[in-house]
């Protein structure tokens, strides 16, 4: 059994992408989660193949950069790690997290172009799940985001900073109407209880909101009067629909095996970048809209150099970017497993009036299969955990494209990737970050690659 070292005093050196503050003890490195670069604090270690972790641990003296967090839920919320960070402090942690792991892993030689901001560093995000619980053990009735490391507590996100104030309104009327009745929240031990969440999206160039309770089928309370009373509520933007989600799983997670309408639509509209989209309950879409334009801006300019007139955009999602390269190149083909969102992807094309784009639902390792010619460029943009290495192996040996964007967000993942695609010789020439989750570790990050004859 591994041996418990109590009571010990370290300096935070150093940060391990995503949430590990890192320092040394007896040769060895110390991985404390959530700690901070040049904090003071005090754990329990346990070594654990040639370093020692903890759990837990408290701050004897904070960094010398920290600042008060604006936020009531700081530290019992896990939302907002880097909330006691200042914003340009921020960037330069992601920068340096992104550069140290490049260089660690001996990628050189590209152009860094810095980190972009985020345009707003709050009420940024345009989709919330909250969370029916309690507020501790046979606490009362709470709706918000789950407290770190608990199944059904639930920390307080009435004031929540990363949101737009329309969206903390229609929790607050949520949570007290639910007060108000005996409706109990969703026990998946005890398979009892009603209330499971609150999803709220709300686009930020628009102003359209679409709520969306989701309960099991045990329900008893009319939500018709729910549903007036969010209507009823003062906002800045407009609710164009309320949906009621019925959802019978054991899983927590938001998934529908019936959907009732009990207002309006179901879905919002949203623009980016002269491009407008519809957005149903499930569709993916950044969560972060400014940011979003900030991060396709920043791609279609690196595209626009290349002058592409033969473009893949693979992992393409709802074909944001697709539609974005058909400004310029003659025609652009994208790939996504999801088949909604290709649905969505189709929708939002001929929304925008755009012929030249083609989507096709299926797995980027087997749809490449189908695909003919040699695109002069390919985009990819993959799931947080990147390219699965038989569709990278793929993409390199059958299209031979001159030129690669890498899209991004998990730098671990790119860092991996970006050594495959060397074996193909694909070469980083610019990286630049984008920050698109102020308050959170993450990042964006877009590397534009050629390939080395």
């Amino acid at each position: 059994m591994a041996k418990r070292i109590e009571n010990v005093q370290l300096k935070i050196e150093d940060y391990k992408f995503p949430n590990k503050g890192t320092a040394k003890y007896n040769g060895l490195k110390a991985e404390i989660p959530f700690a901070l670069p040049g904090q003071t604090v005090r754990c329990n270690l346990l070594k654990k193949k040639g370093r020692y972790i903890t759990n837990s641990f408290t701050v004897e003296e904070k960094a010398d950069y920290e600042i008060p967090s604006d936020c009531p839920a700081f530290g019992s919320c896990g939302g907002c790690t880097f909330r006691t960070i200042p914003y340009e402090k921020q960037l330069e942690l992601k920068k340096n997290t992104v550069l140290k792991l490049m260089s660690d892993a001996g990628i050189e030689g590209f152009d860094f172009k810095g980190i972009k901001a985020s345009p707003t560093a709050n009420e940024y995000r345009n989709k919330m799940e909250f969370s029916f619980g309690d507020t501790g053990l046979q606490g009362e009735l709470a709706l918000g985001m789950r407290k770190r490391g608990s199944f059904y507590e639930v920390a307080d996100a009435s004031e929540c900073k990363l949101v737009h104030p329309d969206i903390t309104k229609i929790l607050r009327e949520t949570l007290d109407f639910f007060k108000g009745t005996d409706e109990k929240f969703y026990h998946k031990m005890k398979k009892e209880g009603a209330l499971r969440h609150l999803l709220v999206r709300r686009a930020a160039f628009t102003g359209e909101i679409l709520v969306a309770l989701i309960t099991t089928s045990q329900i008893n309370t009319d939500l018709e009067l729910w549903c007036e009373k969010i209507l009823a509520l003062p906002l800045e933007g407009s609710v164009e629909g309320v949906l009621h989600i019925i959802n019978d799983g054991v899983a927590d997670v938001v998934k529908a095996d019936k959907i009732n309408n009990l207002f309006g639509r179901d879905y919002i509209y949203e623009k980016l970048l002269g491009l407008t989209f519809k957005i149903s309950v499930f569709s993916f879409f950044q969560t972060n809209s400014a940011g979003a334009e900030v991060l396709y801006q920043t791609v279609a300019d690196l595209a626009k150099a290349l002058n592409p007139k033969y473009v893949f955009d693979l992992y393409c999602g709802t074909g944001t970017i697709a539609q974005l390269m058909s400004r310029t190149a003659e025609r652009v083909i994208g790939i996504e497993i999801v088949e909604e969102a290709v649905a969505a992807a189709k929708t939002n094309a001929a929304l925008n009036n755009i012929n030249n784009c083609t989507f096709i639902a299926d797995d980027v390792l087997k749809g490449a299969d189908a695909l003919t010619g040699s695109p002069d460029l390919i985009i990819l943009d993959p799931p947080r955990e990147g390219l699965h290495p038989k569709a990278l192996e793929k993409i390199c040996r059958n299209f031979n494209s001159p030129n690669l964007i890498y899209v991004s967000c998990k730098p671990t993942s790119l860092t991996r990737d970006l050594l495959l695609l060397k074996n193909h010789n694909y070469i980083p020439k610019t990286m630049t970050c984008v920050d698109m989750f102020p308050h959170t570790p993450h990042v964006e990050t877009v590397v534009l690659l050629s390939q080395q004859k």
